[in-house]
């Protein structure tokens, strides 16, 4: 998988470039220093993985990932941890945070590989095409998966498709976050940003900005959090 690196720092682009370096499944591009050079390369390139840097003068990444990234995936990397939130509006693959560890790294790599490989597959346009009361039939790989609702950990968003992530497996198909949320009963799932839907019945905790559905960390967005807190929390909350 080639990538490119986008950051005004560097001895962070010379880092990163030591860890892709030594990441067989990497080829890197190029390493940019500015959001309007990476512009202008990813409109004459194919790239399959950005690594991009959130505050950088001039554009930052947020606004990079928006107008320019296409159908590359993001891995964010940045020194500041309060971007995260923001980093998966725009269906960043991972959030690394400076300085970055081989192991860290290593991890949001393997997510990226996974995640082009089930894009890569994907050969059909894919759907759902039943629902039923406790399940529905979704295309897949050429394939009809039958997926129970209280199989799903949770759903996420990864530009024009949805990966759902059940106790067995990933699936990916080409639709938004908002049709499958739609699909899928109220009681039970609750979007918690842009990019998640989660299943109630699979939190084990959270608090106010995250998530945890076995080791998944899942960010809560500042749009959705009210929502999450007052319509599937506090009613549920043991109180004194």
């Amino acid at each position: 998988m080639n990538c490119i690196i986008v950051d005004d720092e560097p001895l962070a682009r010379k880092g990163l470039q030591i860890l892709i370096e030594k990441t067989n499944d990497l080829e890197l591009l190029a390493s940019l220093s500015n959001a309007i050079e990476a512009a202008k390369f990813l409109k004459e390139n194919s790239v399959d993985l950005i690594f991009l840097d959130i505050q950088m003068p001039g554009n930052n990444g947020i606004e990079l990932a928006h107008a320019d990234a296409g159908d590359s995936l993001i891995i964010f990397t940045t020194a500041y941890p309060e971007y995260a939130i923001d980093s998966y509006e725009v269906d960043a693959v991972d959030y690394l945070l400076k300085p970055i560890k081989p192991e860290r790294f290593n991890k949001a790599v393997q997510k990226a590989l996974t995640y082009r490989s089930l894009l890569d597959v994907t050969h059909i346009k894919s759907s759902i095409e039943e629902v039923n009361a406790d399940y529905f039939f979704v295309k897949a790989d050429r394939k009809i998966f039958r997926i129970d609702f209280d199989d799903i950990l949770f759903i996420e968003g990864l530009k024009d498709y949805v990966v759902i992530h059940t106790h067995a497996q990933r699936l990916i198909t080409a639709m938004n976050i908002k049709t499958i949320h739609e699909k899928l009963p109220v009681k039970n799932f609750a979007r918690v940003s842009k990019s998640y839907v989660v299943n109630i019945q699979k939190i084990s905790s959270f608090d106010n900005n995250t998530v945890f559905i076995q080791k998944q960390e899942i960010p809560i967005g500042n749009n959705y959090r009210n929502d999450f807190f007052e319509g599937y929390v506090s009613k549920k909350l043991l109180r004194r």
